[in-house]
């Protein structure tokens, strides 16, 4: 576990900022201001800090397509890579026309034609354009998207060490799994796990809970008391180095021998099955919502699949947004979290999310620790 704060590894930084940068020349962008987390480090490789909940839109990155320079809001160098000099860094500000007259000094920023922003707030709506007198401010938030969906190799290095935190930390869950314990027990011990692999933001705190046996989508019981019979859904999300690793498990309690839960559980591989089928490139996102009627099971309220990266990327598959999904192309590079969902009342329900990588010759499942085998049925005592 690293004491210092360390910037990203060169190659990462460099393979990231080429995609980016050739994204505003595709864009025809001249300048990004950047203020969304997941976008100033990926242009700039530098760790920032993680607050729970959203920010206000402020400029922490600056970008000029022609020099390639980066302007970054910082009051300190720890954890600022060599490539963006100690004079590119700018500090906090009260008044936010000195920001403006900051960005003002920038080379470049003066003869800027088409600006591109990530986020807007009404206040800054009016004060960039005092920053590029001649530019015209649009959506940069499009060009971001477009570098950030497909991964470069470095990027799915990164992606594989948050998943094995994940991992790491979901199997010392299920190691705790006992009748008696409670749901609240089983995420302090994924969270705990978590923090001795180095990750101190997870990226929830919602990591354990008894699935109904009344209610497809419910809780089992309030106090969140572990009983013999129940299916106890397990999700990691460990947040690593910036990437977002996320892993899925559902593991039973108790004598489990009975028909009724194997037969869940080849519901779920069955379903499972089909949704990495659908994982291939030049398939439209919309057949991971198709799966599920395939399999004829019902689509869950949560996403069935969203991107994985520095947070979440595009695309997000929901039964909300089906001509969203429709609309999504998947493309070699990208790495989705793909969530089977199967239910049955008087039983419960098995959950497993997945990380899959679209490769050009189909899906690769990051992934790999292991789910409770239906046929050994046997569950935790």
């Amino acid at each position: 576990m690293a004491l210092d704060i360390l910037p990203d590894e060169r190659a990462l930084r460099i393979s990231r900022r080429e995609r980016a940068l050739a994204q505003m020349e595709a864009h025809d962008l001249d300048v990004l201001v950047l203020g969304r987390q997941a976008n100033v480090r990926y242009f700039s490789g530098a760790p920032q800090l993680w607050v729970a909940g959203t920010r206000p839109f402020g400029p922490i990155c600056t970008v000029v397509r022609s020099t390639g320079e980066i302007h970054l809001n910082s009051t300190w160098d720890e954890g600022i890579p060599e490539d963006i000099p100690h004079d590119h860094l700018y500090g906090l500000a009260w008044n936010p026309m000195t920001l403006i007259e900051v960005l003002r000094s920038i080379e470049g920023t003066s003869t800027a034609r088409r600006v591109g922003t990530d986020a807007l707030t009404p206040s800054f709506a009016k004060l960039l354009p005092m920053a590029f007198p001649s530019a015209e401010l649009v959506d940069g938030e499009i060009a971001m998207r477009a570098a950030r969906r497909i991964k470069t190799a470095d990027e799915v290095a990164a992606l594989r060490g948050a998943l094995r935190v994940a991992e790491d930390s979901l199997a010392i869950a299920v190691g705790e799994l006992r009748e008696g314990t409670t749901e609240q027990t089983l995420t302090g011990v994924m969270l705990e796990a978590q923090a001795a692999g180095g990750v101190s933001t997870p990226a929830t705190q919602d990591g354990a809970w008894v699935t109904s046996r009344e209610h497809p989508w419910r809780r089992a019981r309030s106090d969140g008391r572990v009983e013999d019979g129940d299916l106890v859904a397990f999700a990691a999300g460990a947040l690593a180095d910036g990437y977002l690793g996320e892993v899925g498990r559902t593991w039973p309690v108790g004598d489990v021998a009975g028909r009724e839960i194997q037969a869940l559980y080849e519901r779920w591989n069955t379903l499972w099955d089909r949704l990495v089928a659908a994982c291939r490139p030049g398939r439209p996102a919309s057949e991971l919502l198709s799966a599920y009627d395939a399999a004829n099971e019902p689509l869950p309220p949560m996403p069935v699949a969203h991107g994985l990266g520095l947070g979440f990327d595009p695309p997000v598959v929901t039964p909300q947004l089906p001509s969203t999904a429709a609309q999504e192309i998947l493309e070699p590079g990208m790495v989705l979290s793909v969530t089977g969902y199967v239910w049955h009342e008087g039983v419960g329900a098995v959950l497993g999310r997945e990380a899959v990588l679209v490769t050009p010759d189909g899906p690769e499942v990051l992934t790999s620790i292991p789910s409770w085998n239906s046929h050994a049925g046997v569950g935790i005592g």
